[in-house]
């Protein structure tokens, strides 16, 4: 079955470079058919690095140099980027070079990549804010909103700085990335597992101030896709700290997304949102999180408990995407998994193909079935 869909999903990943040169997938469109379908732009997003990383994992799986050779033609694109400092004022420059720079580094040793992946994360450590103890998500230093703002996607950025930290020896990046951790365990992680989207701090005195919500159902809700985060992004704080309340954590996450889940093992889109016909679905939530499990089995002792459980849920969710999900019978579509959602609120792609989804799905599915892992570590 994974070999199935890994094939499936090279082969679409192939005719959209083929068929989209120099262009990178953004929040699905549709075509003048009314069938959906990415819109295809400029490196101008936080998502592009996704669609890079699904590349590499395609070149380390098969061997196929097409997919080598077109990560590899993308690197400028990304150095001017950084540059030109277009579309950097957040905190995604993790998600964005872990899976170009830092990827051709990991599979190519390519010293150029190397360097734009340790300028990447210079850049990152720009956002951090001493008086808060984090690394600011979104917008300018200062900005009346969001200076003082945190979110729990940002645990997927952090392997940018201990990557960095394990390169150059360097004690900032790792302290960095090790503190703003565990400020998120404390204040965007509850008593029961679950999770907020965001947390608000004073960027005066760096009080705590409340929970909140950006694309979440409300602000005490838990979004399936925040939750995802924290499952995957705290298992890899724990993987390069050995802190044990991180890998504690994550599996509390784990138990709580998986006990959350609807009959078919596939998230809807908020664990809090009422569930009626037309519900969107987060299949990218899902995706997420069978990385995050594959991780959390790696990293648990053989013994534990618990193994057997997060086991299971794996295999249920992995085989609902394939079997439910995927694109596998739809050889024109662009994306590999349906029914992903973005911004159920906001109107913003409630029932999509998404990149991230697409990445997550394929890095899980080369991970079971060759041990091939992602570009969040060496």
């Amino acid at each position: 079955m994974w070999q199935k869909a890994i094939e499936d999903a090279a082969a679409k990943l192939k005719r959209n470079i083929s068929s989209h040169p120099g262009l990178f997938p953004h929040i699905a469109g549709k075509d003048a058919m009314g069938e959906k379908r990415y819109d295809w732009g400029a490196n101008v997003d936080w998502i592009e690095g996704f669609y890079t990383g699904m590349m590499w994992l395609c070149y380390e799986y098969g061997g196929d140099v097409f997919f080598r050779d077109a990560a590899e033609a993308q690197l400028d694109d990304y150095r001017n980027r950084l540059v030109k400092h277009i579309s950097l004022d957040h905190h995604d420059i993790g998600f964005l070079y872990s899976l170009s720079a830092v990827a051709q580094w990991r599979v190519l040793k390519d010293e150029k990549a190397r360097e734009l992946g340790l300028q990447a994360a210079d850049k990152l450590l720009q956002r951090w804010r001493p008086r808060i103890g984090a690394i600011q998500a979104w917008g300018p230093e200062g900005d009346p909103e969001n200076g003082g703002r945190i979110i729990i996607d940002c645990l997927l950025n952090l392997p940018l700085l201990y990557w960095a930290h394990r390169q150059t020896g360097d004690e900032k990046y790792y302290d960095i990335a090790y503190r703003h951790a565990l400020l998120s365990r404390r204040f965007l992680v509850r008593g029961d597992g679950s999770s907020y989207h965001t947390f608000y701090f004073d960027t005066e005195n760096g009080n705590a101030i409340r929970g909140g919500t950006h694309q979440g159902y409300r602000d005490g809700s838990t979004w399936t896709r925040g939750q995802a985060w924290g499952i995957y992004g705290f298992a890899l704080s724990y993987r390069y700290t050995k802190d044990a309340r991180f890998l504690d954590t994550s599996k509390r996450m784990a138990r709580y997304f998986i006990e959350h889940l609807p009959e078919d093992d596939v998230a809807y889109w908020d664990f809090d949102a009422p569930v009626e016909p037309g519900t969107s679905r987060d299949s990218s939530a899902s995706a997420i999180v069978a990385c995050g499990l594959l991780e959390l089995l790696e990293l648990m002792d053989a013994n534990d408990p618990e193994r057997a459980c997060l086991q299971e849920a794996l295999q249920r969710m992995m085989t609902s995407l394939v079997e439910n999900y995927a694109t596998i019978g739809i050889p024109d579509a662009e994306g590999l998994l349906q029914h992903g959602s973005y911004h159920v609120r906001g109107g913003i792609g409630p029932d999509d193909y998404m990149i991230w989804g697409d990445y997550y799905y394929l890095e899980a599915l080369v991970r079971m079935s060759k041990g091939i892992k992602g570009y969040w570590y060496e």
